[in-house]
């Protein structure tokens, strides 16, 4: 059995699965705090480390195993949790804006959710207001958040299309990341240059002559 299980996995490698638009979280998820995530990982971790043959007593590595678990709660996976999504205001458009808003070059720091190895990047964000419009930096905060747990890069772009839509109470929204994938360039095929890029939209972005203006944006960036 668990030679077919490891095969199956091998058999997948690093293809792109994904049943569901939300992160595949379990039902009890959230019952323990964070210190006891802490805790628990902190343990865990540990034991990797031994199975390595890492000696823990030595004054650099006996840390590690706090900082990893700490890390990985508090910092790169703090996006897992609800209680941490930035609260997204909108405002109405009283001013009658109607043109296209493009917020650029927002940093992406997320991890892998097959190897845990970095992902880093860059999104493009653009909507055309209706009745409402968002504050500029919820922009950022909403790809941060959704970022910062373990992702596949096709299911960030529609976390963040999804959110924005429902938020501002429009289907014209854009979403396209360009982003560098660890697992693709410090294992398997090491390919150090290649990039990915993804994008959703809907709206009036479906249309071509809406796209190529947002595509001109990026291009004529100061």
């Amino acid at each position: 059995m668990k030679e077919m299980i490891l095969k199956k996995i091998d058999d997948i490698g690093d293809m792109h699965l994904s049943t569901n638009v939300e992160t595949p979280l379990r039902d009890d998820a959230f019952l323990k705090s964070d210190e006891e995530k802490i805790e628990n990982i902190q343990f865990h971790f540990q034991k990797i480390m031994e199975v390595l043959g890492l000696d823990l007593t030595d004054d650099s590595l006996s840390g590690t195993p706090y900082r990893v678990a700490k890390m990985y709660v508090k910092e790169l996976f703090y996006g897992l949790n609800p209680v941490n999504k930035p609260k997204i205001s909108t405002f109405e458009n009283k001013y009658g804006y109607r043109k296209m808003l493009v917020e650029q070059d927002i940093s992406i720091d997320s991890a892998c959710e097959h190897h845990f190895l970095p992902i880093t990047g860059f999104a493009h964000v653009a909507y055309i207001p209706e009745d409402r419009v968002i504050g500029l930096s919820k922009i950022n905060r909403l790809v941060n958040y959704y970022a910062h747990r373990p992702q596949v890069q096709e299911r960030l772009c529609l976390q963040i299309l999804k959110d924005l839509q429902q938020a501002l109470n429009t289907e014209s929204v854009i979403v396209m990341i360009f982003a560098k994938h660890l697992c693709v360039s410090s294992r398997g095929i090491k390919d150090k240059s290649s990039y990915t890029t993804t994008m959703e939209f809907g709206g009036e972005f479906n249309n071509v002559e809406t796209r190529n203006e947002f595509f001109n944006c990026l291009k004529n960036k100061m």
